[in-house]
C-alpha cells in the first residue's frame, strides 16, 4: 500500500504502469544530485562516468533479452516511439496486424504502411497456420496483450520480418529475441522511469532520426539522435534486476486473486485462467461506475478500453475492468480487494 491524499491507497494497476523499486529511486537520485552530466559531449569526468553508465546498461539489456551485441539495443523514449520508428523503416510495405494490438503497436503501421489483419482464433489467438498464408512482408506481434494476458507462443519459422510488441510479456516472462528482427518494450512497466523505451534491432538499418550526437557515431549510437533520457536509463539495470527476482512470487499472487474473483458470481472473466493479468466485466454494472466505486474505496485499478479498441469491439463490449499486481502487492491487499469487490458488485 503507498499514501494517496492522506489516506492508504492499493495500487493494483501494473499493466498499466510499475511502481518503482527503492533501488531505481536511489540511483535516479544519485545521478541527478551527484553524477549529472550530458552523455557522448564531454571528457570531463562526469561526462565520462555517463558515458559509462550509458554503455553498462546498454550491455545489460542485451544480456538480459539476449541480444547478441550492445549495439543491436537502442534507446527510445517508449514503446511507442520504437514502434513509430519501425513502421518509418519500413514505409511503404504490407505489415500484418491483428485486433489483440495495443494502439500503438497498431496505429504507426496503419499510417506508414499497408496493414492485413490478421487472422484469429474464436478464442483470439492467432491462427498461425492461417497467418503463414498471407502474403506480407512483416508481422506485429503483440508477445501479451494487455486484455488478455495471455503469453503468446510465437513460431520460429514465421516467412515474415517480425516485430514483437513486449512491453506486457517482459514483464512475466524473461525474452529471448534472438529469432525477432525488432523487440521493443518500455522501461516504466518495468519498474523503471517513464521517458524510455528500448528498442532491439536484429540487423540495424540506416537511421531514420538525424541529429545531435549521431553525426558520424557508429553502433547504436548512430540511432540516438539528441540527448538520451539520461536519469531514466540509470534505474534501468535495477529495475530489470528487481523483475528478475520478483516474477515468481508475483505470479503466485495472480493466481490467488484470480481464485478468489472466481468465486463471486457477478465476476465475468475475459482473460483466461493462465493469464498474467485479470480482466473482466462485472454482471449489472457498467465498468466506469464500478471504476469509481473501487476508486472511492481507494483501490487503482484500470477500467476502459485499454488503448486496446479492437479487441472489446471482436468481444461486443465498450470496455472492461483490469487488477493487475506488481512486486510491491501484499497477500493482505489482496483479501482487502476481493472484500471490496464483493460488497461493490452486490450493490
Amino acid at each position: 500500500m503507498f499514501n494517496c491524499k492522506g489516506g492508504t491507497m492499493i495500487y493494483m494497476d501494473a499493466a498499466a504502469s510499475s511502481l518503482k523499486p527503492g533501488a531505481v529511486i536511489d540511483a535516479e537520485t544519485l545521478f541527478l544530485s551527484k553524477n549529472y552530466a550530458n552523455a557522448g559531449r564531454g571528457v570531463c569526468a562526469r561526462a565520462t562516468a555517463a558515458d559509462d553508465m550509458v554503455h553498462n546498461t546498454r550491455k545489460f539489456v542485451a544480456e538480459n533479452i539476449g541480444a547478441e551485441s550492445p549495439d543491436q539495443v537502442i534507446f527510445t523514449f517508449n514503446a511507442t516511439d520504437g514502434l513509430n520508428r519501425v513502421a518509418r523503416i519500413l514505409a511503404g510495405k504490407t505489415v500484418i496486424v491483428s485486433d489483440i494490438d495495443h494502439h500503438s503497436a497498431r496505429l504507426p503501421f496503419e499510417s506508414h504502411c499497408k496493414t492485413i489483419a490478421a487472422p484469429l482464433t474464436e478464442s483470439l489467438c492467432y491462427d498461425w497456420d492461417e497467418i503463414r498464408k498471407v502474403k506480407a512482408d512483416a508481422i506485429v506481434i503483440t508477445a501479451m496483450s494487455n486484455v488478455l494476458g495471455a503469453l503468446v507462443d510465437i513460431p520460429d519459422d514465421l516467412p515474415f520480418i517480425t516485430i514483437i510488441d513486449a512491453s506486457q510479456h517482459i514483464v512475466h516472462q524473461r525474452p529471448d529475441v534472438k529469432n525477432y528482427d525488432y523487440f521493443i518494450f518500455t522501461a516504466h512497466k518495468v519498474g523503471a522511469d517513464t521517458g524510455l523505451g528500448i528498442l532491439y534491432q536484429k540487423n540495424p538499418p540506416e537511421p531514420i532520426n538525424f541529429g545531435g550526437g549521431m553525426y558520424k557515431a557508429k553502433g547504436a549510437a548512430m540511432f540516438e539522435a539528441g540527448t538520451l533520457p539520461l536519469t531514466q536509463i540509470a534505474g534501468l539495470r535495477l529495475a530489470m534486476e528487481n523483475l528478475d527476482a520478483t516474477r515468481g512470487d508475483t505470479h503466485k499472487k495472480i493466481i490467488k486473486l484470480r481464485e478468489g474473483l472466481a468465486l463471486n458470481p457477478k465476476i465475468k472473466f475475459i482473460s483466461p485462467a493462465d493469464a498474467s493479468l485479470i480482466s473482466f466485466t462485472v454482471d449489472g454494472m457498467n465498468y466506469l461506475d464500478f471504476g469509481m466505486l473501487m476508486g472511492a474505496k481507494d483501490v487503482c485499478m484500470r477500467v476502459g478500453n485499454m488503448c486496446a479498441s479492437w479487441i472489446h469491439n471482436r468481444l461486443g463490449i465498450a470496455g472492461s475492468c483490469r487488477l493487475s499486481l506488481g512486486f510491491w502487492n501484499t497477500d493482505d491487499e489482496i483479501d482487502e480487494v476481493l472484500s471490496v469487490i464483493k460488497v461493490i458488485s452486490n450493490k
